[in-house]
Order: structure tokens, then sequence, then C-alpha cells
């Protein structure tokens, strides 16, 4: 049995015998959960909670988290501010470049390009996924859809992975 699982508008096949790296019921996701709020994956990022961010899954490669539409957070027509959006993309993918050992690795964000397709006028689903790590490099992409289900905007990053502050000791 399969699960068909949409990113950038391209089906993907996953096999349904253990869990899909973004559901609730992937052993990681409830290990990350137990870290309680204030906590990004096992790190503090004092900015993601100043904008809402919201952690929701991590696992080896993919990333999911969820902004919702403050009035703080918007531009002069309502919009959610582009600048928040490209916030929300550099932590959520950055989360997957390191999510094969979280808390060993800390990342230096190298490039990173963001397309806006629509305005973003509601909560927000930020969907990233490592679709390449090395060494020392991770490629990144990403996407966010809005409660509608559409794309509103897509990005694509490269990280410096380093070793987390913890781990060099």
């Amino acid at each position: 049995m399969v699960r068909a699982t949409s990113f950038h508008g391209t089906l993907f096949e996953t096999p349904m015998s253990k869990p899909h790296p973004l559901s609730a019921d992937h052993p990681m996701t409830a290990v990350l959960d137990q870290q309680g709020t204030g906590t990004y994956f096992g790190i503090d990022v004092p900015f993601m909670e100043h904008i809402g961010l919201k952690p929701v899954s991590l696992t080896d490669g993919c990333c999911r988290t969820r902004l919702s539409l403050h009035p703080a957070l918007v531009n002069s027509r309502g919009d959610m501010h582009g600048g928040t959006l490209m916030s929300a993309f550099d932590f959520t993918l950055s989360a997957a470049a390191r999510g094969h050992d979280p808390l060993r690795y800390g990342v230096i964000t190298v490039d990173m390009t963001t397309h806006f397709y629509e305005a973003a006028r509601s909560d927000l689903t930020v969907i990233g996924r490592c679709a390449r790590r090395g060494r020392s490099i991770a490629f990144c992409e990403g996407e966010m859809i809005d409660e509608a289900g559409k794309v509103v905007a897509v990005a694509h990053a490269v990280f410096k992975l380093i070793l987390a502050k913890d781990a060099q000791k």
C-alpha cells in the first residue's frame, strides 16, 4: 500500500508500512514534542518564538512548522510580510538540513532563494526537505501552504553544517 504525497506540485508515492515523516505518529516527532514549549527541535531560537513559528515535526531530512497570521507580522496591505515568510523558511529548511542529528549539528545559511506565488493571508504550514546532504553542506527546498491548500511560496537553500557548541565538548 502507498500514500501519495505532494511536494512542489509533484506527487510522490511513499510506503505506508512506516509512518510518513510529516505524520504525528512518527517516532522522532513524539520525542521532539516531549521537549515542551520554547524549544525548536532541541534548540532555543528566540526570534522564531517572537514571530510565533510553531515546531510540528522533524525527521531525517524533513521538517514541518506552522506560522499563524498575526497583526504584527503583516505588511501595509495586510498580507503576511515577506521577511516573516523568509525567516520561517530559513528556520524550517535549516532544521531539515540537520534533521539527521538535530542536537549534534547547527547550520549556517550560505544561500537562500524564495519565490512568492501568492499573498499569504492565512495561517501557513511550512514544509522543508533536505534534498541532498554531504559531510559539510546540505541542499534544501521547501514550500508554504495556506489553509486552502494552495502553495503560496517556495524556497531553496544551501546550509553549511557545523558541530553544535554542546557537541564540541
